[in-house]
């Protein structure tokens, strides 16, 4: 059993490390790994039109819903550990590069295993808040436990947002947030984060540059917190990236016009490349929020919002395939990234780039349990 295994690690590395080193893919292949999408099904047959993406365009992800919002039916993915199983195994074997296979699993209201589908409790980040970090890492650690069980590897948790509002409609009244105080989100979502890399699934802070002021919820439009940030908001990310706590950070639908007057901080290279990159020097992979969220699809087409959020900075295009759906978002999404090449507007080192940075946190997944035990390690 345990060659097996070994051989099983050595053929993930090999896998990957084709992928980002020497002998690049084509573009396509590189601009497919730079997608991650929903998907209808908690069991595909054969021509599952997510089978084809991950088959011919070389798709980098997937995300698992409990519910499909459009449908407003439950069970979209997620029905019983045995089908989950089941259906990540199938999904993992259909990709030549090994799938992020994602869920939010923050706990408490936001939370895709539940108790009803015979999945354990899990507690609300402000609840986790209310006790101490080490009780937060065994959080994590049961979290991490249980999706690696399932075959998920990366969680888009923990929020790492300060609980300046608590009723914002995202943040505070959901109870996402482990704190009003930044240095307590700071160190509940570090121990959060350890937990989850101690048992090889990779956590993502969300949401930069700071979702706990909103007063608005940009799944439902332009969500401007101009007024109401503060760079008190900054210090989980100040705290935490230098540490190499999460190899991946999301980025928010969020407004805020100190960095920049026209674009929310998804499609602004002066939040992401200036603010996240430069300036707080976070070396990882940039996660979209779902970019099929009102806050961008009310004001930009498909086109100029990939475009502007690779431009931006972004690495990982999320399209949750959940508020609208489009069997095809794939092809189309991996078509527009070919044609800004082919245009001028995107350079191919751009894509490499992002290619690059996924390949390195997808190498983490294939390391042995407890080599990820504490911090990804520091930032190089």
């Amino acid at each position: 059993m345990l060659r097996i295994v070994l051989c099983a690690v050595v053929v993930i590395v090999l896998q990957i490390s084709a992928y980002a080193g020497e002998g690049r893919p084509e573009l396509r292949s590189m601009a497919g790994q730079m997608l991650l999408v929903g998907f209808r099904g908690a069991e595909l047959p054969a021509d599952a039109s997510i089978l084809r993406d991950i088959r011919e365009h070389n798709l980098g992800g997937v995300i698992l819903f409990d519910r499909d919002v459009q449908l407003k039916s439950a069970g979209r993915n997620i029905q019983s550990p045995a089908q989950v199983r089941a259906l990540t195994a199938r999904l993992q074997a259909a990709a030549r590069t090994p799938l992020f296979i994602a869920v939010d699993q923050e706990g408490g209201r936001v939370r895709r295993l539940r108790e009803e589908a015979a999945f354990p409790f899990s507690p609300s980040a402000r609840a986790m808040g209310q006790g101490t970090p080490d009780e937060t890492l065994r959080e994590g650690e049961r979290t991490g436990l249980l999706l690696a069980d399932l075959g998920i590897n990366l969680d888009f948790a923990p929020v790492a947002d300060v609980d300046v509002n608590p009723a914002s409609p995202a943040i505070g009244a959901l109870e996402r947030s482990f704190s009003a105080d930044p240095e307590a989100v700071a160190a509940h979502a570090g121990a959060f984060s350890r937990g989850l890399l101690s048992r090889g699934v990779l956590p993502c802070l969300k949401h930069f540059p700071g979702h706990g002021s909103a007063m608005a919820d940009s799944h439902l439009g332009l969500t401007d917190i101009s007024r109401t940030w503060s760079p008190a908001e900054l210090i989980p990310y100040e705290r935490l990236i230098p540490l190499g706590a999460s190899p991946l950070v999301m980025c928010g639908h969020l407004f805020l016009e100190r960095f920049d007057s026209d674009h929310p901080a998804t499609l602004s290279p002066a939040v992401l490349t200036g603010l996240l990159r430069e300036r707080l020097g976070f070396t990882g992979v940039i996660v979209s929020d779902d970019m099929q969220m009102r806050a961008i699809t009310a004001h930009y087409g498909l086109e100029e919002a990939v475009l502007r959020a690779v431009e931006a900075g972004v690495d990982i295009l999320v399209f949750g395939n959940n508020l609208d759906y489009d069997p095809d978002i794939v092809s189309k999404a991996v078509d527009i990234l070919v044609r800004g090449v082919d245009s001028g507007r995107l350079s191919r080192q751009r894509i490499e780039a992002s290619f690059d940075r996924i390949g390195k946190a997808k190498a983490l997944l294939a390391a042995p349990q407890g080599a990820t035990n504490g911090f990804a390690g520091e930032r190089s």
